[in-house]
Order: C-alpha cells, then sequence, then structure tokens
C-alpha cells in the first residue's frame, strides 16, 4: 500500500511521542505530524493535508469533536480515527455525526492500532468492541432515529457484509452484483437508517440484531 501521512493530535505530549514512535516503525506509514489541541491540528491540515488524523476527543481550546468536523470542511476525504477514553462515552455519537470512521480506546495495544489504520485507509471502519459495547449502553443518546421503514432481505444481507468490514467491490463480487447496484443499496441503507456513515451503520445493526457481538 502506499505511504499513509498521518497526524496525531492529542494534549499529552508523551502520549503523542509514545505514538509517534511506534507508528514510524510502521513500513507503510509516511510523514507523521504532531498537534497539541484541535485548533492546532485544523490550522496545520490547510497547508499539510493527511491520509488519517488520530484524534483525541477531550482536549483543551478545540475538542475532537469540533476538530472533526473543520476538518472534514478542509479536507472531506481525511480519515478520522477518533481516540478515547472510557470517560468519553457522551461523546462517541457526536464524533460519528463529526466525521469519525473509528475508534480507538487510548490504550489499546498496538496491533490495534496498526489495524485501525489500515481498514480506514480501506474504507472501512473499526471500532472496538468495548466501545460498541459502551455505545449501545445508552441508546437514549443516539443522535439519529431509526425509522419505520424495514429493510429489504438484500439490504440486510448487504448491510451484514458492510459490517464485516466488505468493500462495494467485494459485496459484489460476493453477492453476484453488479457495484452500481451494491452502491445504490447502501445509499438506501444510509437513508431508511439515517445513518451518516458506516459507523452509523455497524451500531444500528447491532441495535436490531442484524449483527451479533
Amino acid at each position: 500500500m502506499k505511504k499513509i501521512s498521518i497526524c496525531i493530535v492529542d494534549d499529552h505530549t508523551l502520549f503523542r511521542n509514545g505514538l509517534k514512535l511506534l507508528l514510524s516503525t510502521l513500513n507503510f506509514i509516511g510523514e507523521i505530524f504532531e498537534a497539541n489541541n484541535g485548533e492546532e491540528f485544523v490550522n496545520g491540515l490547510k497547508n499539510n493535508p493527511v491520509d488519517i488524523a488520530l484524534l483525541d476527543i477531550e482536549m483543551p481550546i478545540m475538542n475532537g469533536i469540533e476538530a472533526a468536523k473543520r476538518a472534514k470542511e478542509i479536507q472531506p476525504s481525511i480519515k478520522i480515527l477518533a481516540l478515547s477514553m472510557y470517560s468519553d462515552k457522551n461523546y462517541y455519537l457526536s464524533m460519528i455525526d463529526a466525521g469519525a470512521c473509528g475508534f480507538l480506546l487510548k490504550n489499546s495495544n498496538f496491533d490495534e492500532v496498526e489495524k485501525a489504520i489500515i481498514d480506514v485507509c480501506n474504507d472501512k471502519s473499526y471500532i472496538s468492541i468495548e466501545i460498541l459495547n459502551e455505545i449501545l449502553k445508552y441508546p437514549e443518546k443516539a443522535s439519529f432515529s431509526v425509522l419505520d421503514n424495514e429493510l429489504t432481505e438484500r439490504e440486510t444481507e448487504v448491510l451484514l457484509l458492510i459490517c464485516k468490514g466488505l468493500t462495494n467491490n467485494e459485496i459484489a463480487d460476493k453477492l453476484v452484483l453488479s457495484k452500481r447496484t451494491v452502491d445504490k443499496h447502501r445509499e438506501n441503507l444510509l437513508l431508511k437508517t439515517q445513518s451518516k456513515n458506516t459507523a452509523n451503520l455497524v451500531i444500528y445493526a447491532i441495535k436490531k440484531g442484524v449483527l451479533k457481538i
């Protein structure tokens, strides 16, 4: 895979330094930038676009939610991986709405960090099981509502494969469909479930029992 540029956004210098050191050992990682808070990250992004931002949710000056929103406005293609502690549970769904496509606990092992980076680079989502469990404990905090529209059998099939991390091309091959048809099914799924992205779809699938964890 091509070299990936990353920005680590966290107000703890030791954490940034440690993560930067570990990321520099991966042969697919290129430039690594750092920012002490969301404002510094957003301002730097204007001159130094990156593929992925590892973004702490709780920071001074500008938190991760606001920083994610602004980053997506400046560079819509950027992938946001939110870094979280359990105390951040109130912010998970807000981060999804802000454009995050992955969530990692700050005490995750590095293998998990590497997998999350690879997944989001391949247009998949990555959510730690621990974080999913936290999200599902607080359904009343959901920032999206499930519509009454029932999914078709094919849409349910596509949803399950999306949740398993397959790309639209892979789903098309598996179901012997055209990619355009799968694109349309994904579009319908987002519309029917009022989901903004794949992370929302995963949460919806778990709540509806389509995906078991």
